[in-house]
């Protein structure tokens, strides 16, 4: 149906794409393929106070070895997704905002991870673990792990992905590498699943210093996010992180209370769309929905234009588009138009029949053997979870 290629920046606050400057590789999904052209030693902690009350921008150097202990707990104001990589310059803008009071940088990336798809984190441990909450901040065997260049997921996703500690898995950015889980704790950032250190990251592809955190005490948010964004630039996305601490996540897109007979749920959707095409399981749906657009969080445009939950193509759209919800149009972005124009989509070319015809639909969906792949596999865990 299209080719994978740079995501545009999400509405959504709980899925960030965080490609910057990317485009696709031999079909692989949601790489990042933005590395920086020289190698670069860690990323930059700006606007934190010295003795004397200065702002300063300093330059983190990672390292292997113990991170230093826990000496205060940052509780960030605003996670900032850039368009582009952030210069020293800009930070010490941004340092020198009123209340402004600690600047973070990351480099950062959406990558596959046991063939789900990650926000990945790269993050320099000494620096990064007082921006956690405490009971992570304070746990030095995660962040020893992460010195010692293995991964931190998130409790929900390790659960989800069937993660354990100390086993090896492959993770898919610009490159593949396979990297040790070393533990799981709540990272405190909506939509961020994973950590690694600042070399791991530099190897497996994420892009240098594309977002940043702010901690500003005493701030009006409302006047601080909008300063953030002019200063940043508008397509960069400026997150209220205690404002989307109160809203749900997962949720559809667009998403209005559910009416009689209407499913609450992304779950309840890929199966009530399943019946559009007979033969059809409602987990290749499932797996489809999560790898184009993390369940409607990532709903685009990609810049090649695909949209919506099912990341469909205008013109694709205007063939396959389906109204599902009954109010009266066929709407790209609604995801009960969407997930079942995607069935639609799919049993037009074969899926019910499953097999090599399902393999040829799905093929049909991405021209890409690795997408395929990543779908059918996925599927088959959403099987085994809910059977």
């Amino acid at each position: 149906m299209r080719r994978f290629v740079r995501r545009g920046l999400p509405a959504a606050v709980a899925a960030i794409a965080l490609a910057a400057t990317a485009t696709a590789a031999s079909g692989a999904v949601y790489l990042v393929t933005a590395a920086p052209k020289t190698a670069h030693k860690g990323g930059r902690a700006a606007g934190s106070r010295d003795g004397a009350g200065n702002r300063s921008v300093t330059t983190i150097v990672p390292t292997t070895e113990q991170p230093a202990a826990l000496k205060r707990v940052v509780d960030p104001d605003f996670l900032v997704v850039a368009d582009r990589p952030v210069t020293a310059g800009k930070l010490r803008e941004v340092s020198h905002v009123k209340r402004v009071r600690d600047v973070i940088t990351v480099d950062a990336g959406a990558v596959q991870l046991q063939g789900g798809r990650v926000n990945m984190f790269a993050v320099d441990p000494s620096a990064f673990r007082s921006w956690t909450p405490p009971g992570t901040a304070k746990d030095d065997g995660l962040w020893n792990a992460l010195a010692q260049d293995r991964f931190v997921v998130s409790g929900d996703v390790q659960q989800q992905l069937g993660l354990r500690e100390a086993m090896q898995y492959p993770v898919l950015g610009r490159t593949q590498l396979f990297v040790t889980m070393g533990g799981s704790g709540s990272l405190g950032l909506p939509g961020i699943n994973v950590l690694v250190g600042r070399e791991t990251g530099r190897k497996i592809g994420l892009v240098h210093d594309i977002a940043f955190l702010v901690n500003a005490p005493g701030a009006d948010l409302n006047g601080l996010g909008s300063r953030l964004r002019r200063l940043v630039g508008a397509h960069s996305q400026v997150i209220d992180l205690h404002q989307s601490a109160t809203q749900p996540q997962g949720q559809p897109a667009r998403q209005q209370k559910p009416s009689a007979g209407r499913p609450g749920t992304y779950l309840a959707l890929y199966q009530q769309s399943a019946g559009v095409c007979a033969g059809l399981s409602w987990t290749v749906l499932a797996a489809i929905g999560q790898i184009e657009s993390d369940h409607g969080r990532n709903a685009g445009p990609s810049s090649a234009g695909a949209l919506g939950p099912m990341q469909f193509m205008p013109a694709t759209w205007r063939i396959y588009g389906v109204d599902g919800d009954g109010d009266g149009k066929a709407d790209i972005m609604n995801p009960y138009d969407a997930v079942p124009a995607a069935a639609k989509y799919l049993c037009a070319s074969g899926a019910g029949r499953g097999g090599s015809g399902l393999s040829r639909a799905v093929w049909a969906y991405n021209h890409s053997q690795t997408y395929v792949d990543n779908v059918l596999s996925l599927a088959r865990a959403y099987a085994r979870r809910y059977s």
